[in-house]
């Protein structure tokens, strides 16, 4: 996963843990926009979460924050 992802991750879900608690749940859609603008990007981090990683639609932030800086 390229650095600029990994990063984006972490600050989305810090945030949301931040507002919402530690039991927050995020899916991948979390980081990013309601529109396609960087179809690319998107399925780096779809892939990531559904085939590397086998992970349910939602998550719970903290598993999502940990997983990323273990990378």
């Amino acid at each position: 996963m390229r650095a600029t992802l990994k990063d984006k991750i972490i600050s989305i879900c810090d945030k949301k843990i931040e507002t919402k608690g530690l039991n927050v749940g995020l899916s991948f859609y979390a980081f990013f926009e309601n529109k396609n603008t960087d179809p690319e990007l998107l399925m780096e981090a779809a892939e990531w979460w559904i085939m590397t990683h086998k992970l349910n639609h939602f998550e719970k932030a903290t598993k999502i924050k940990k997983l990323v800086i273990g990378e």
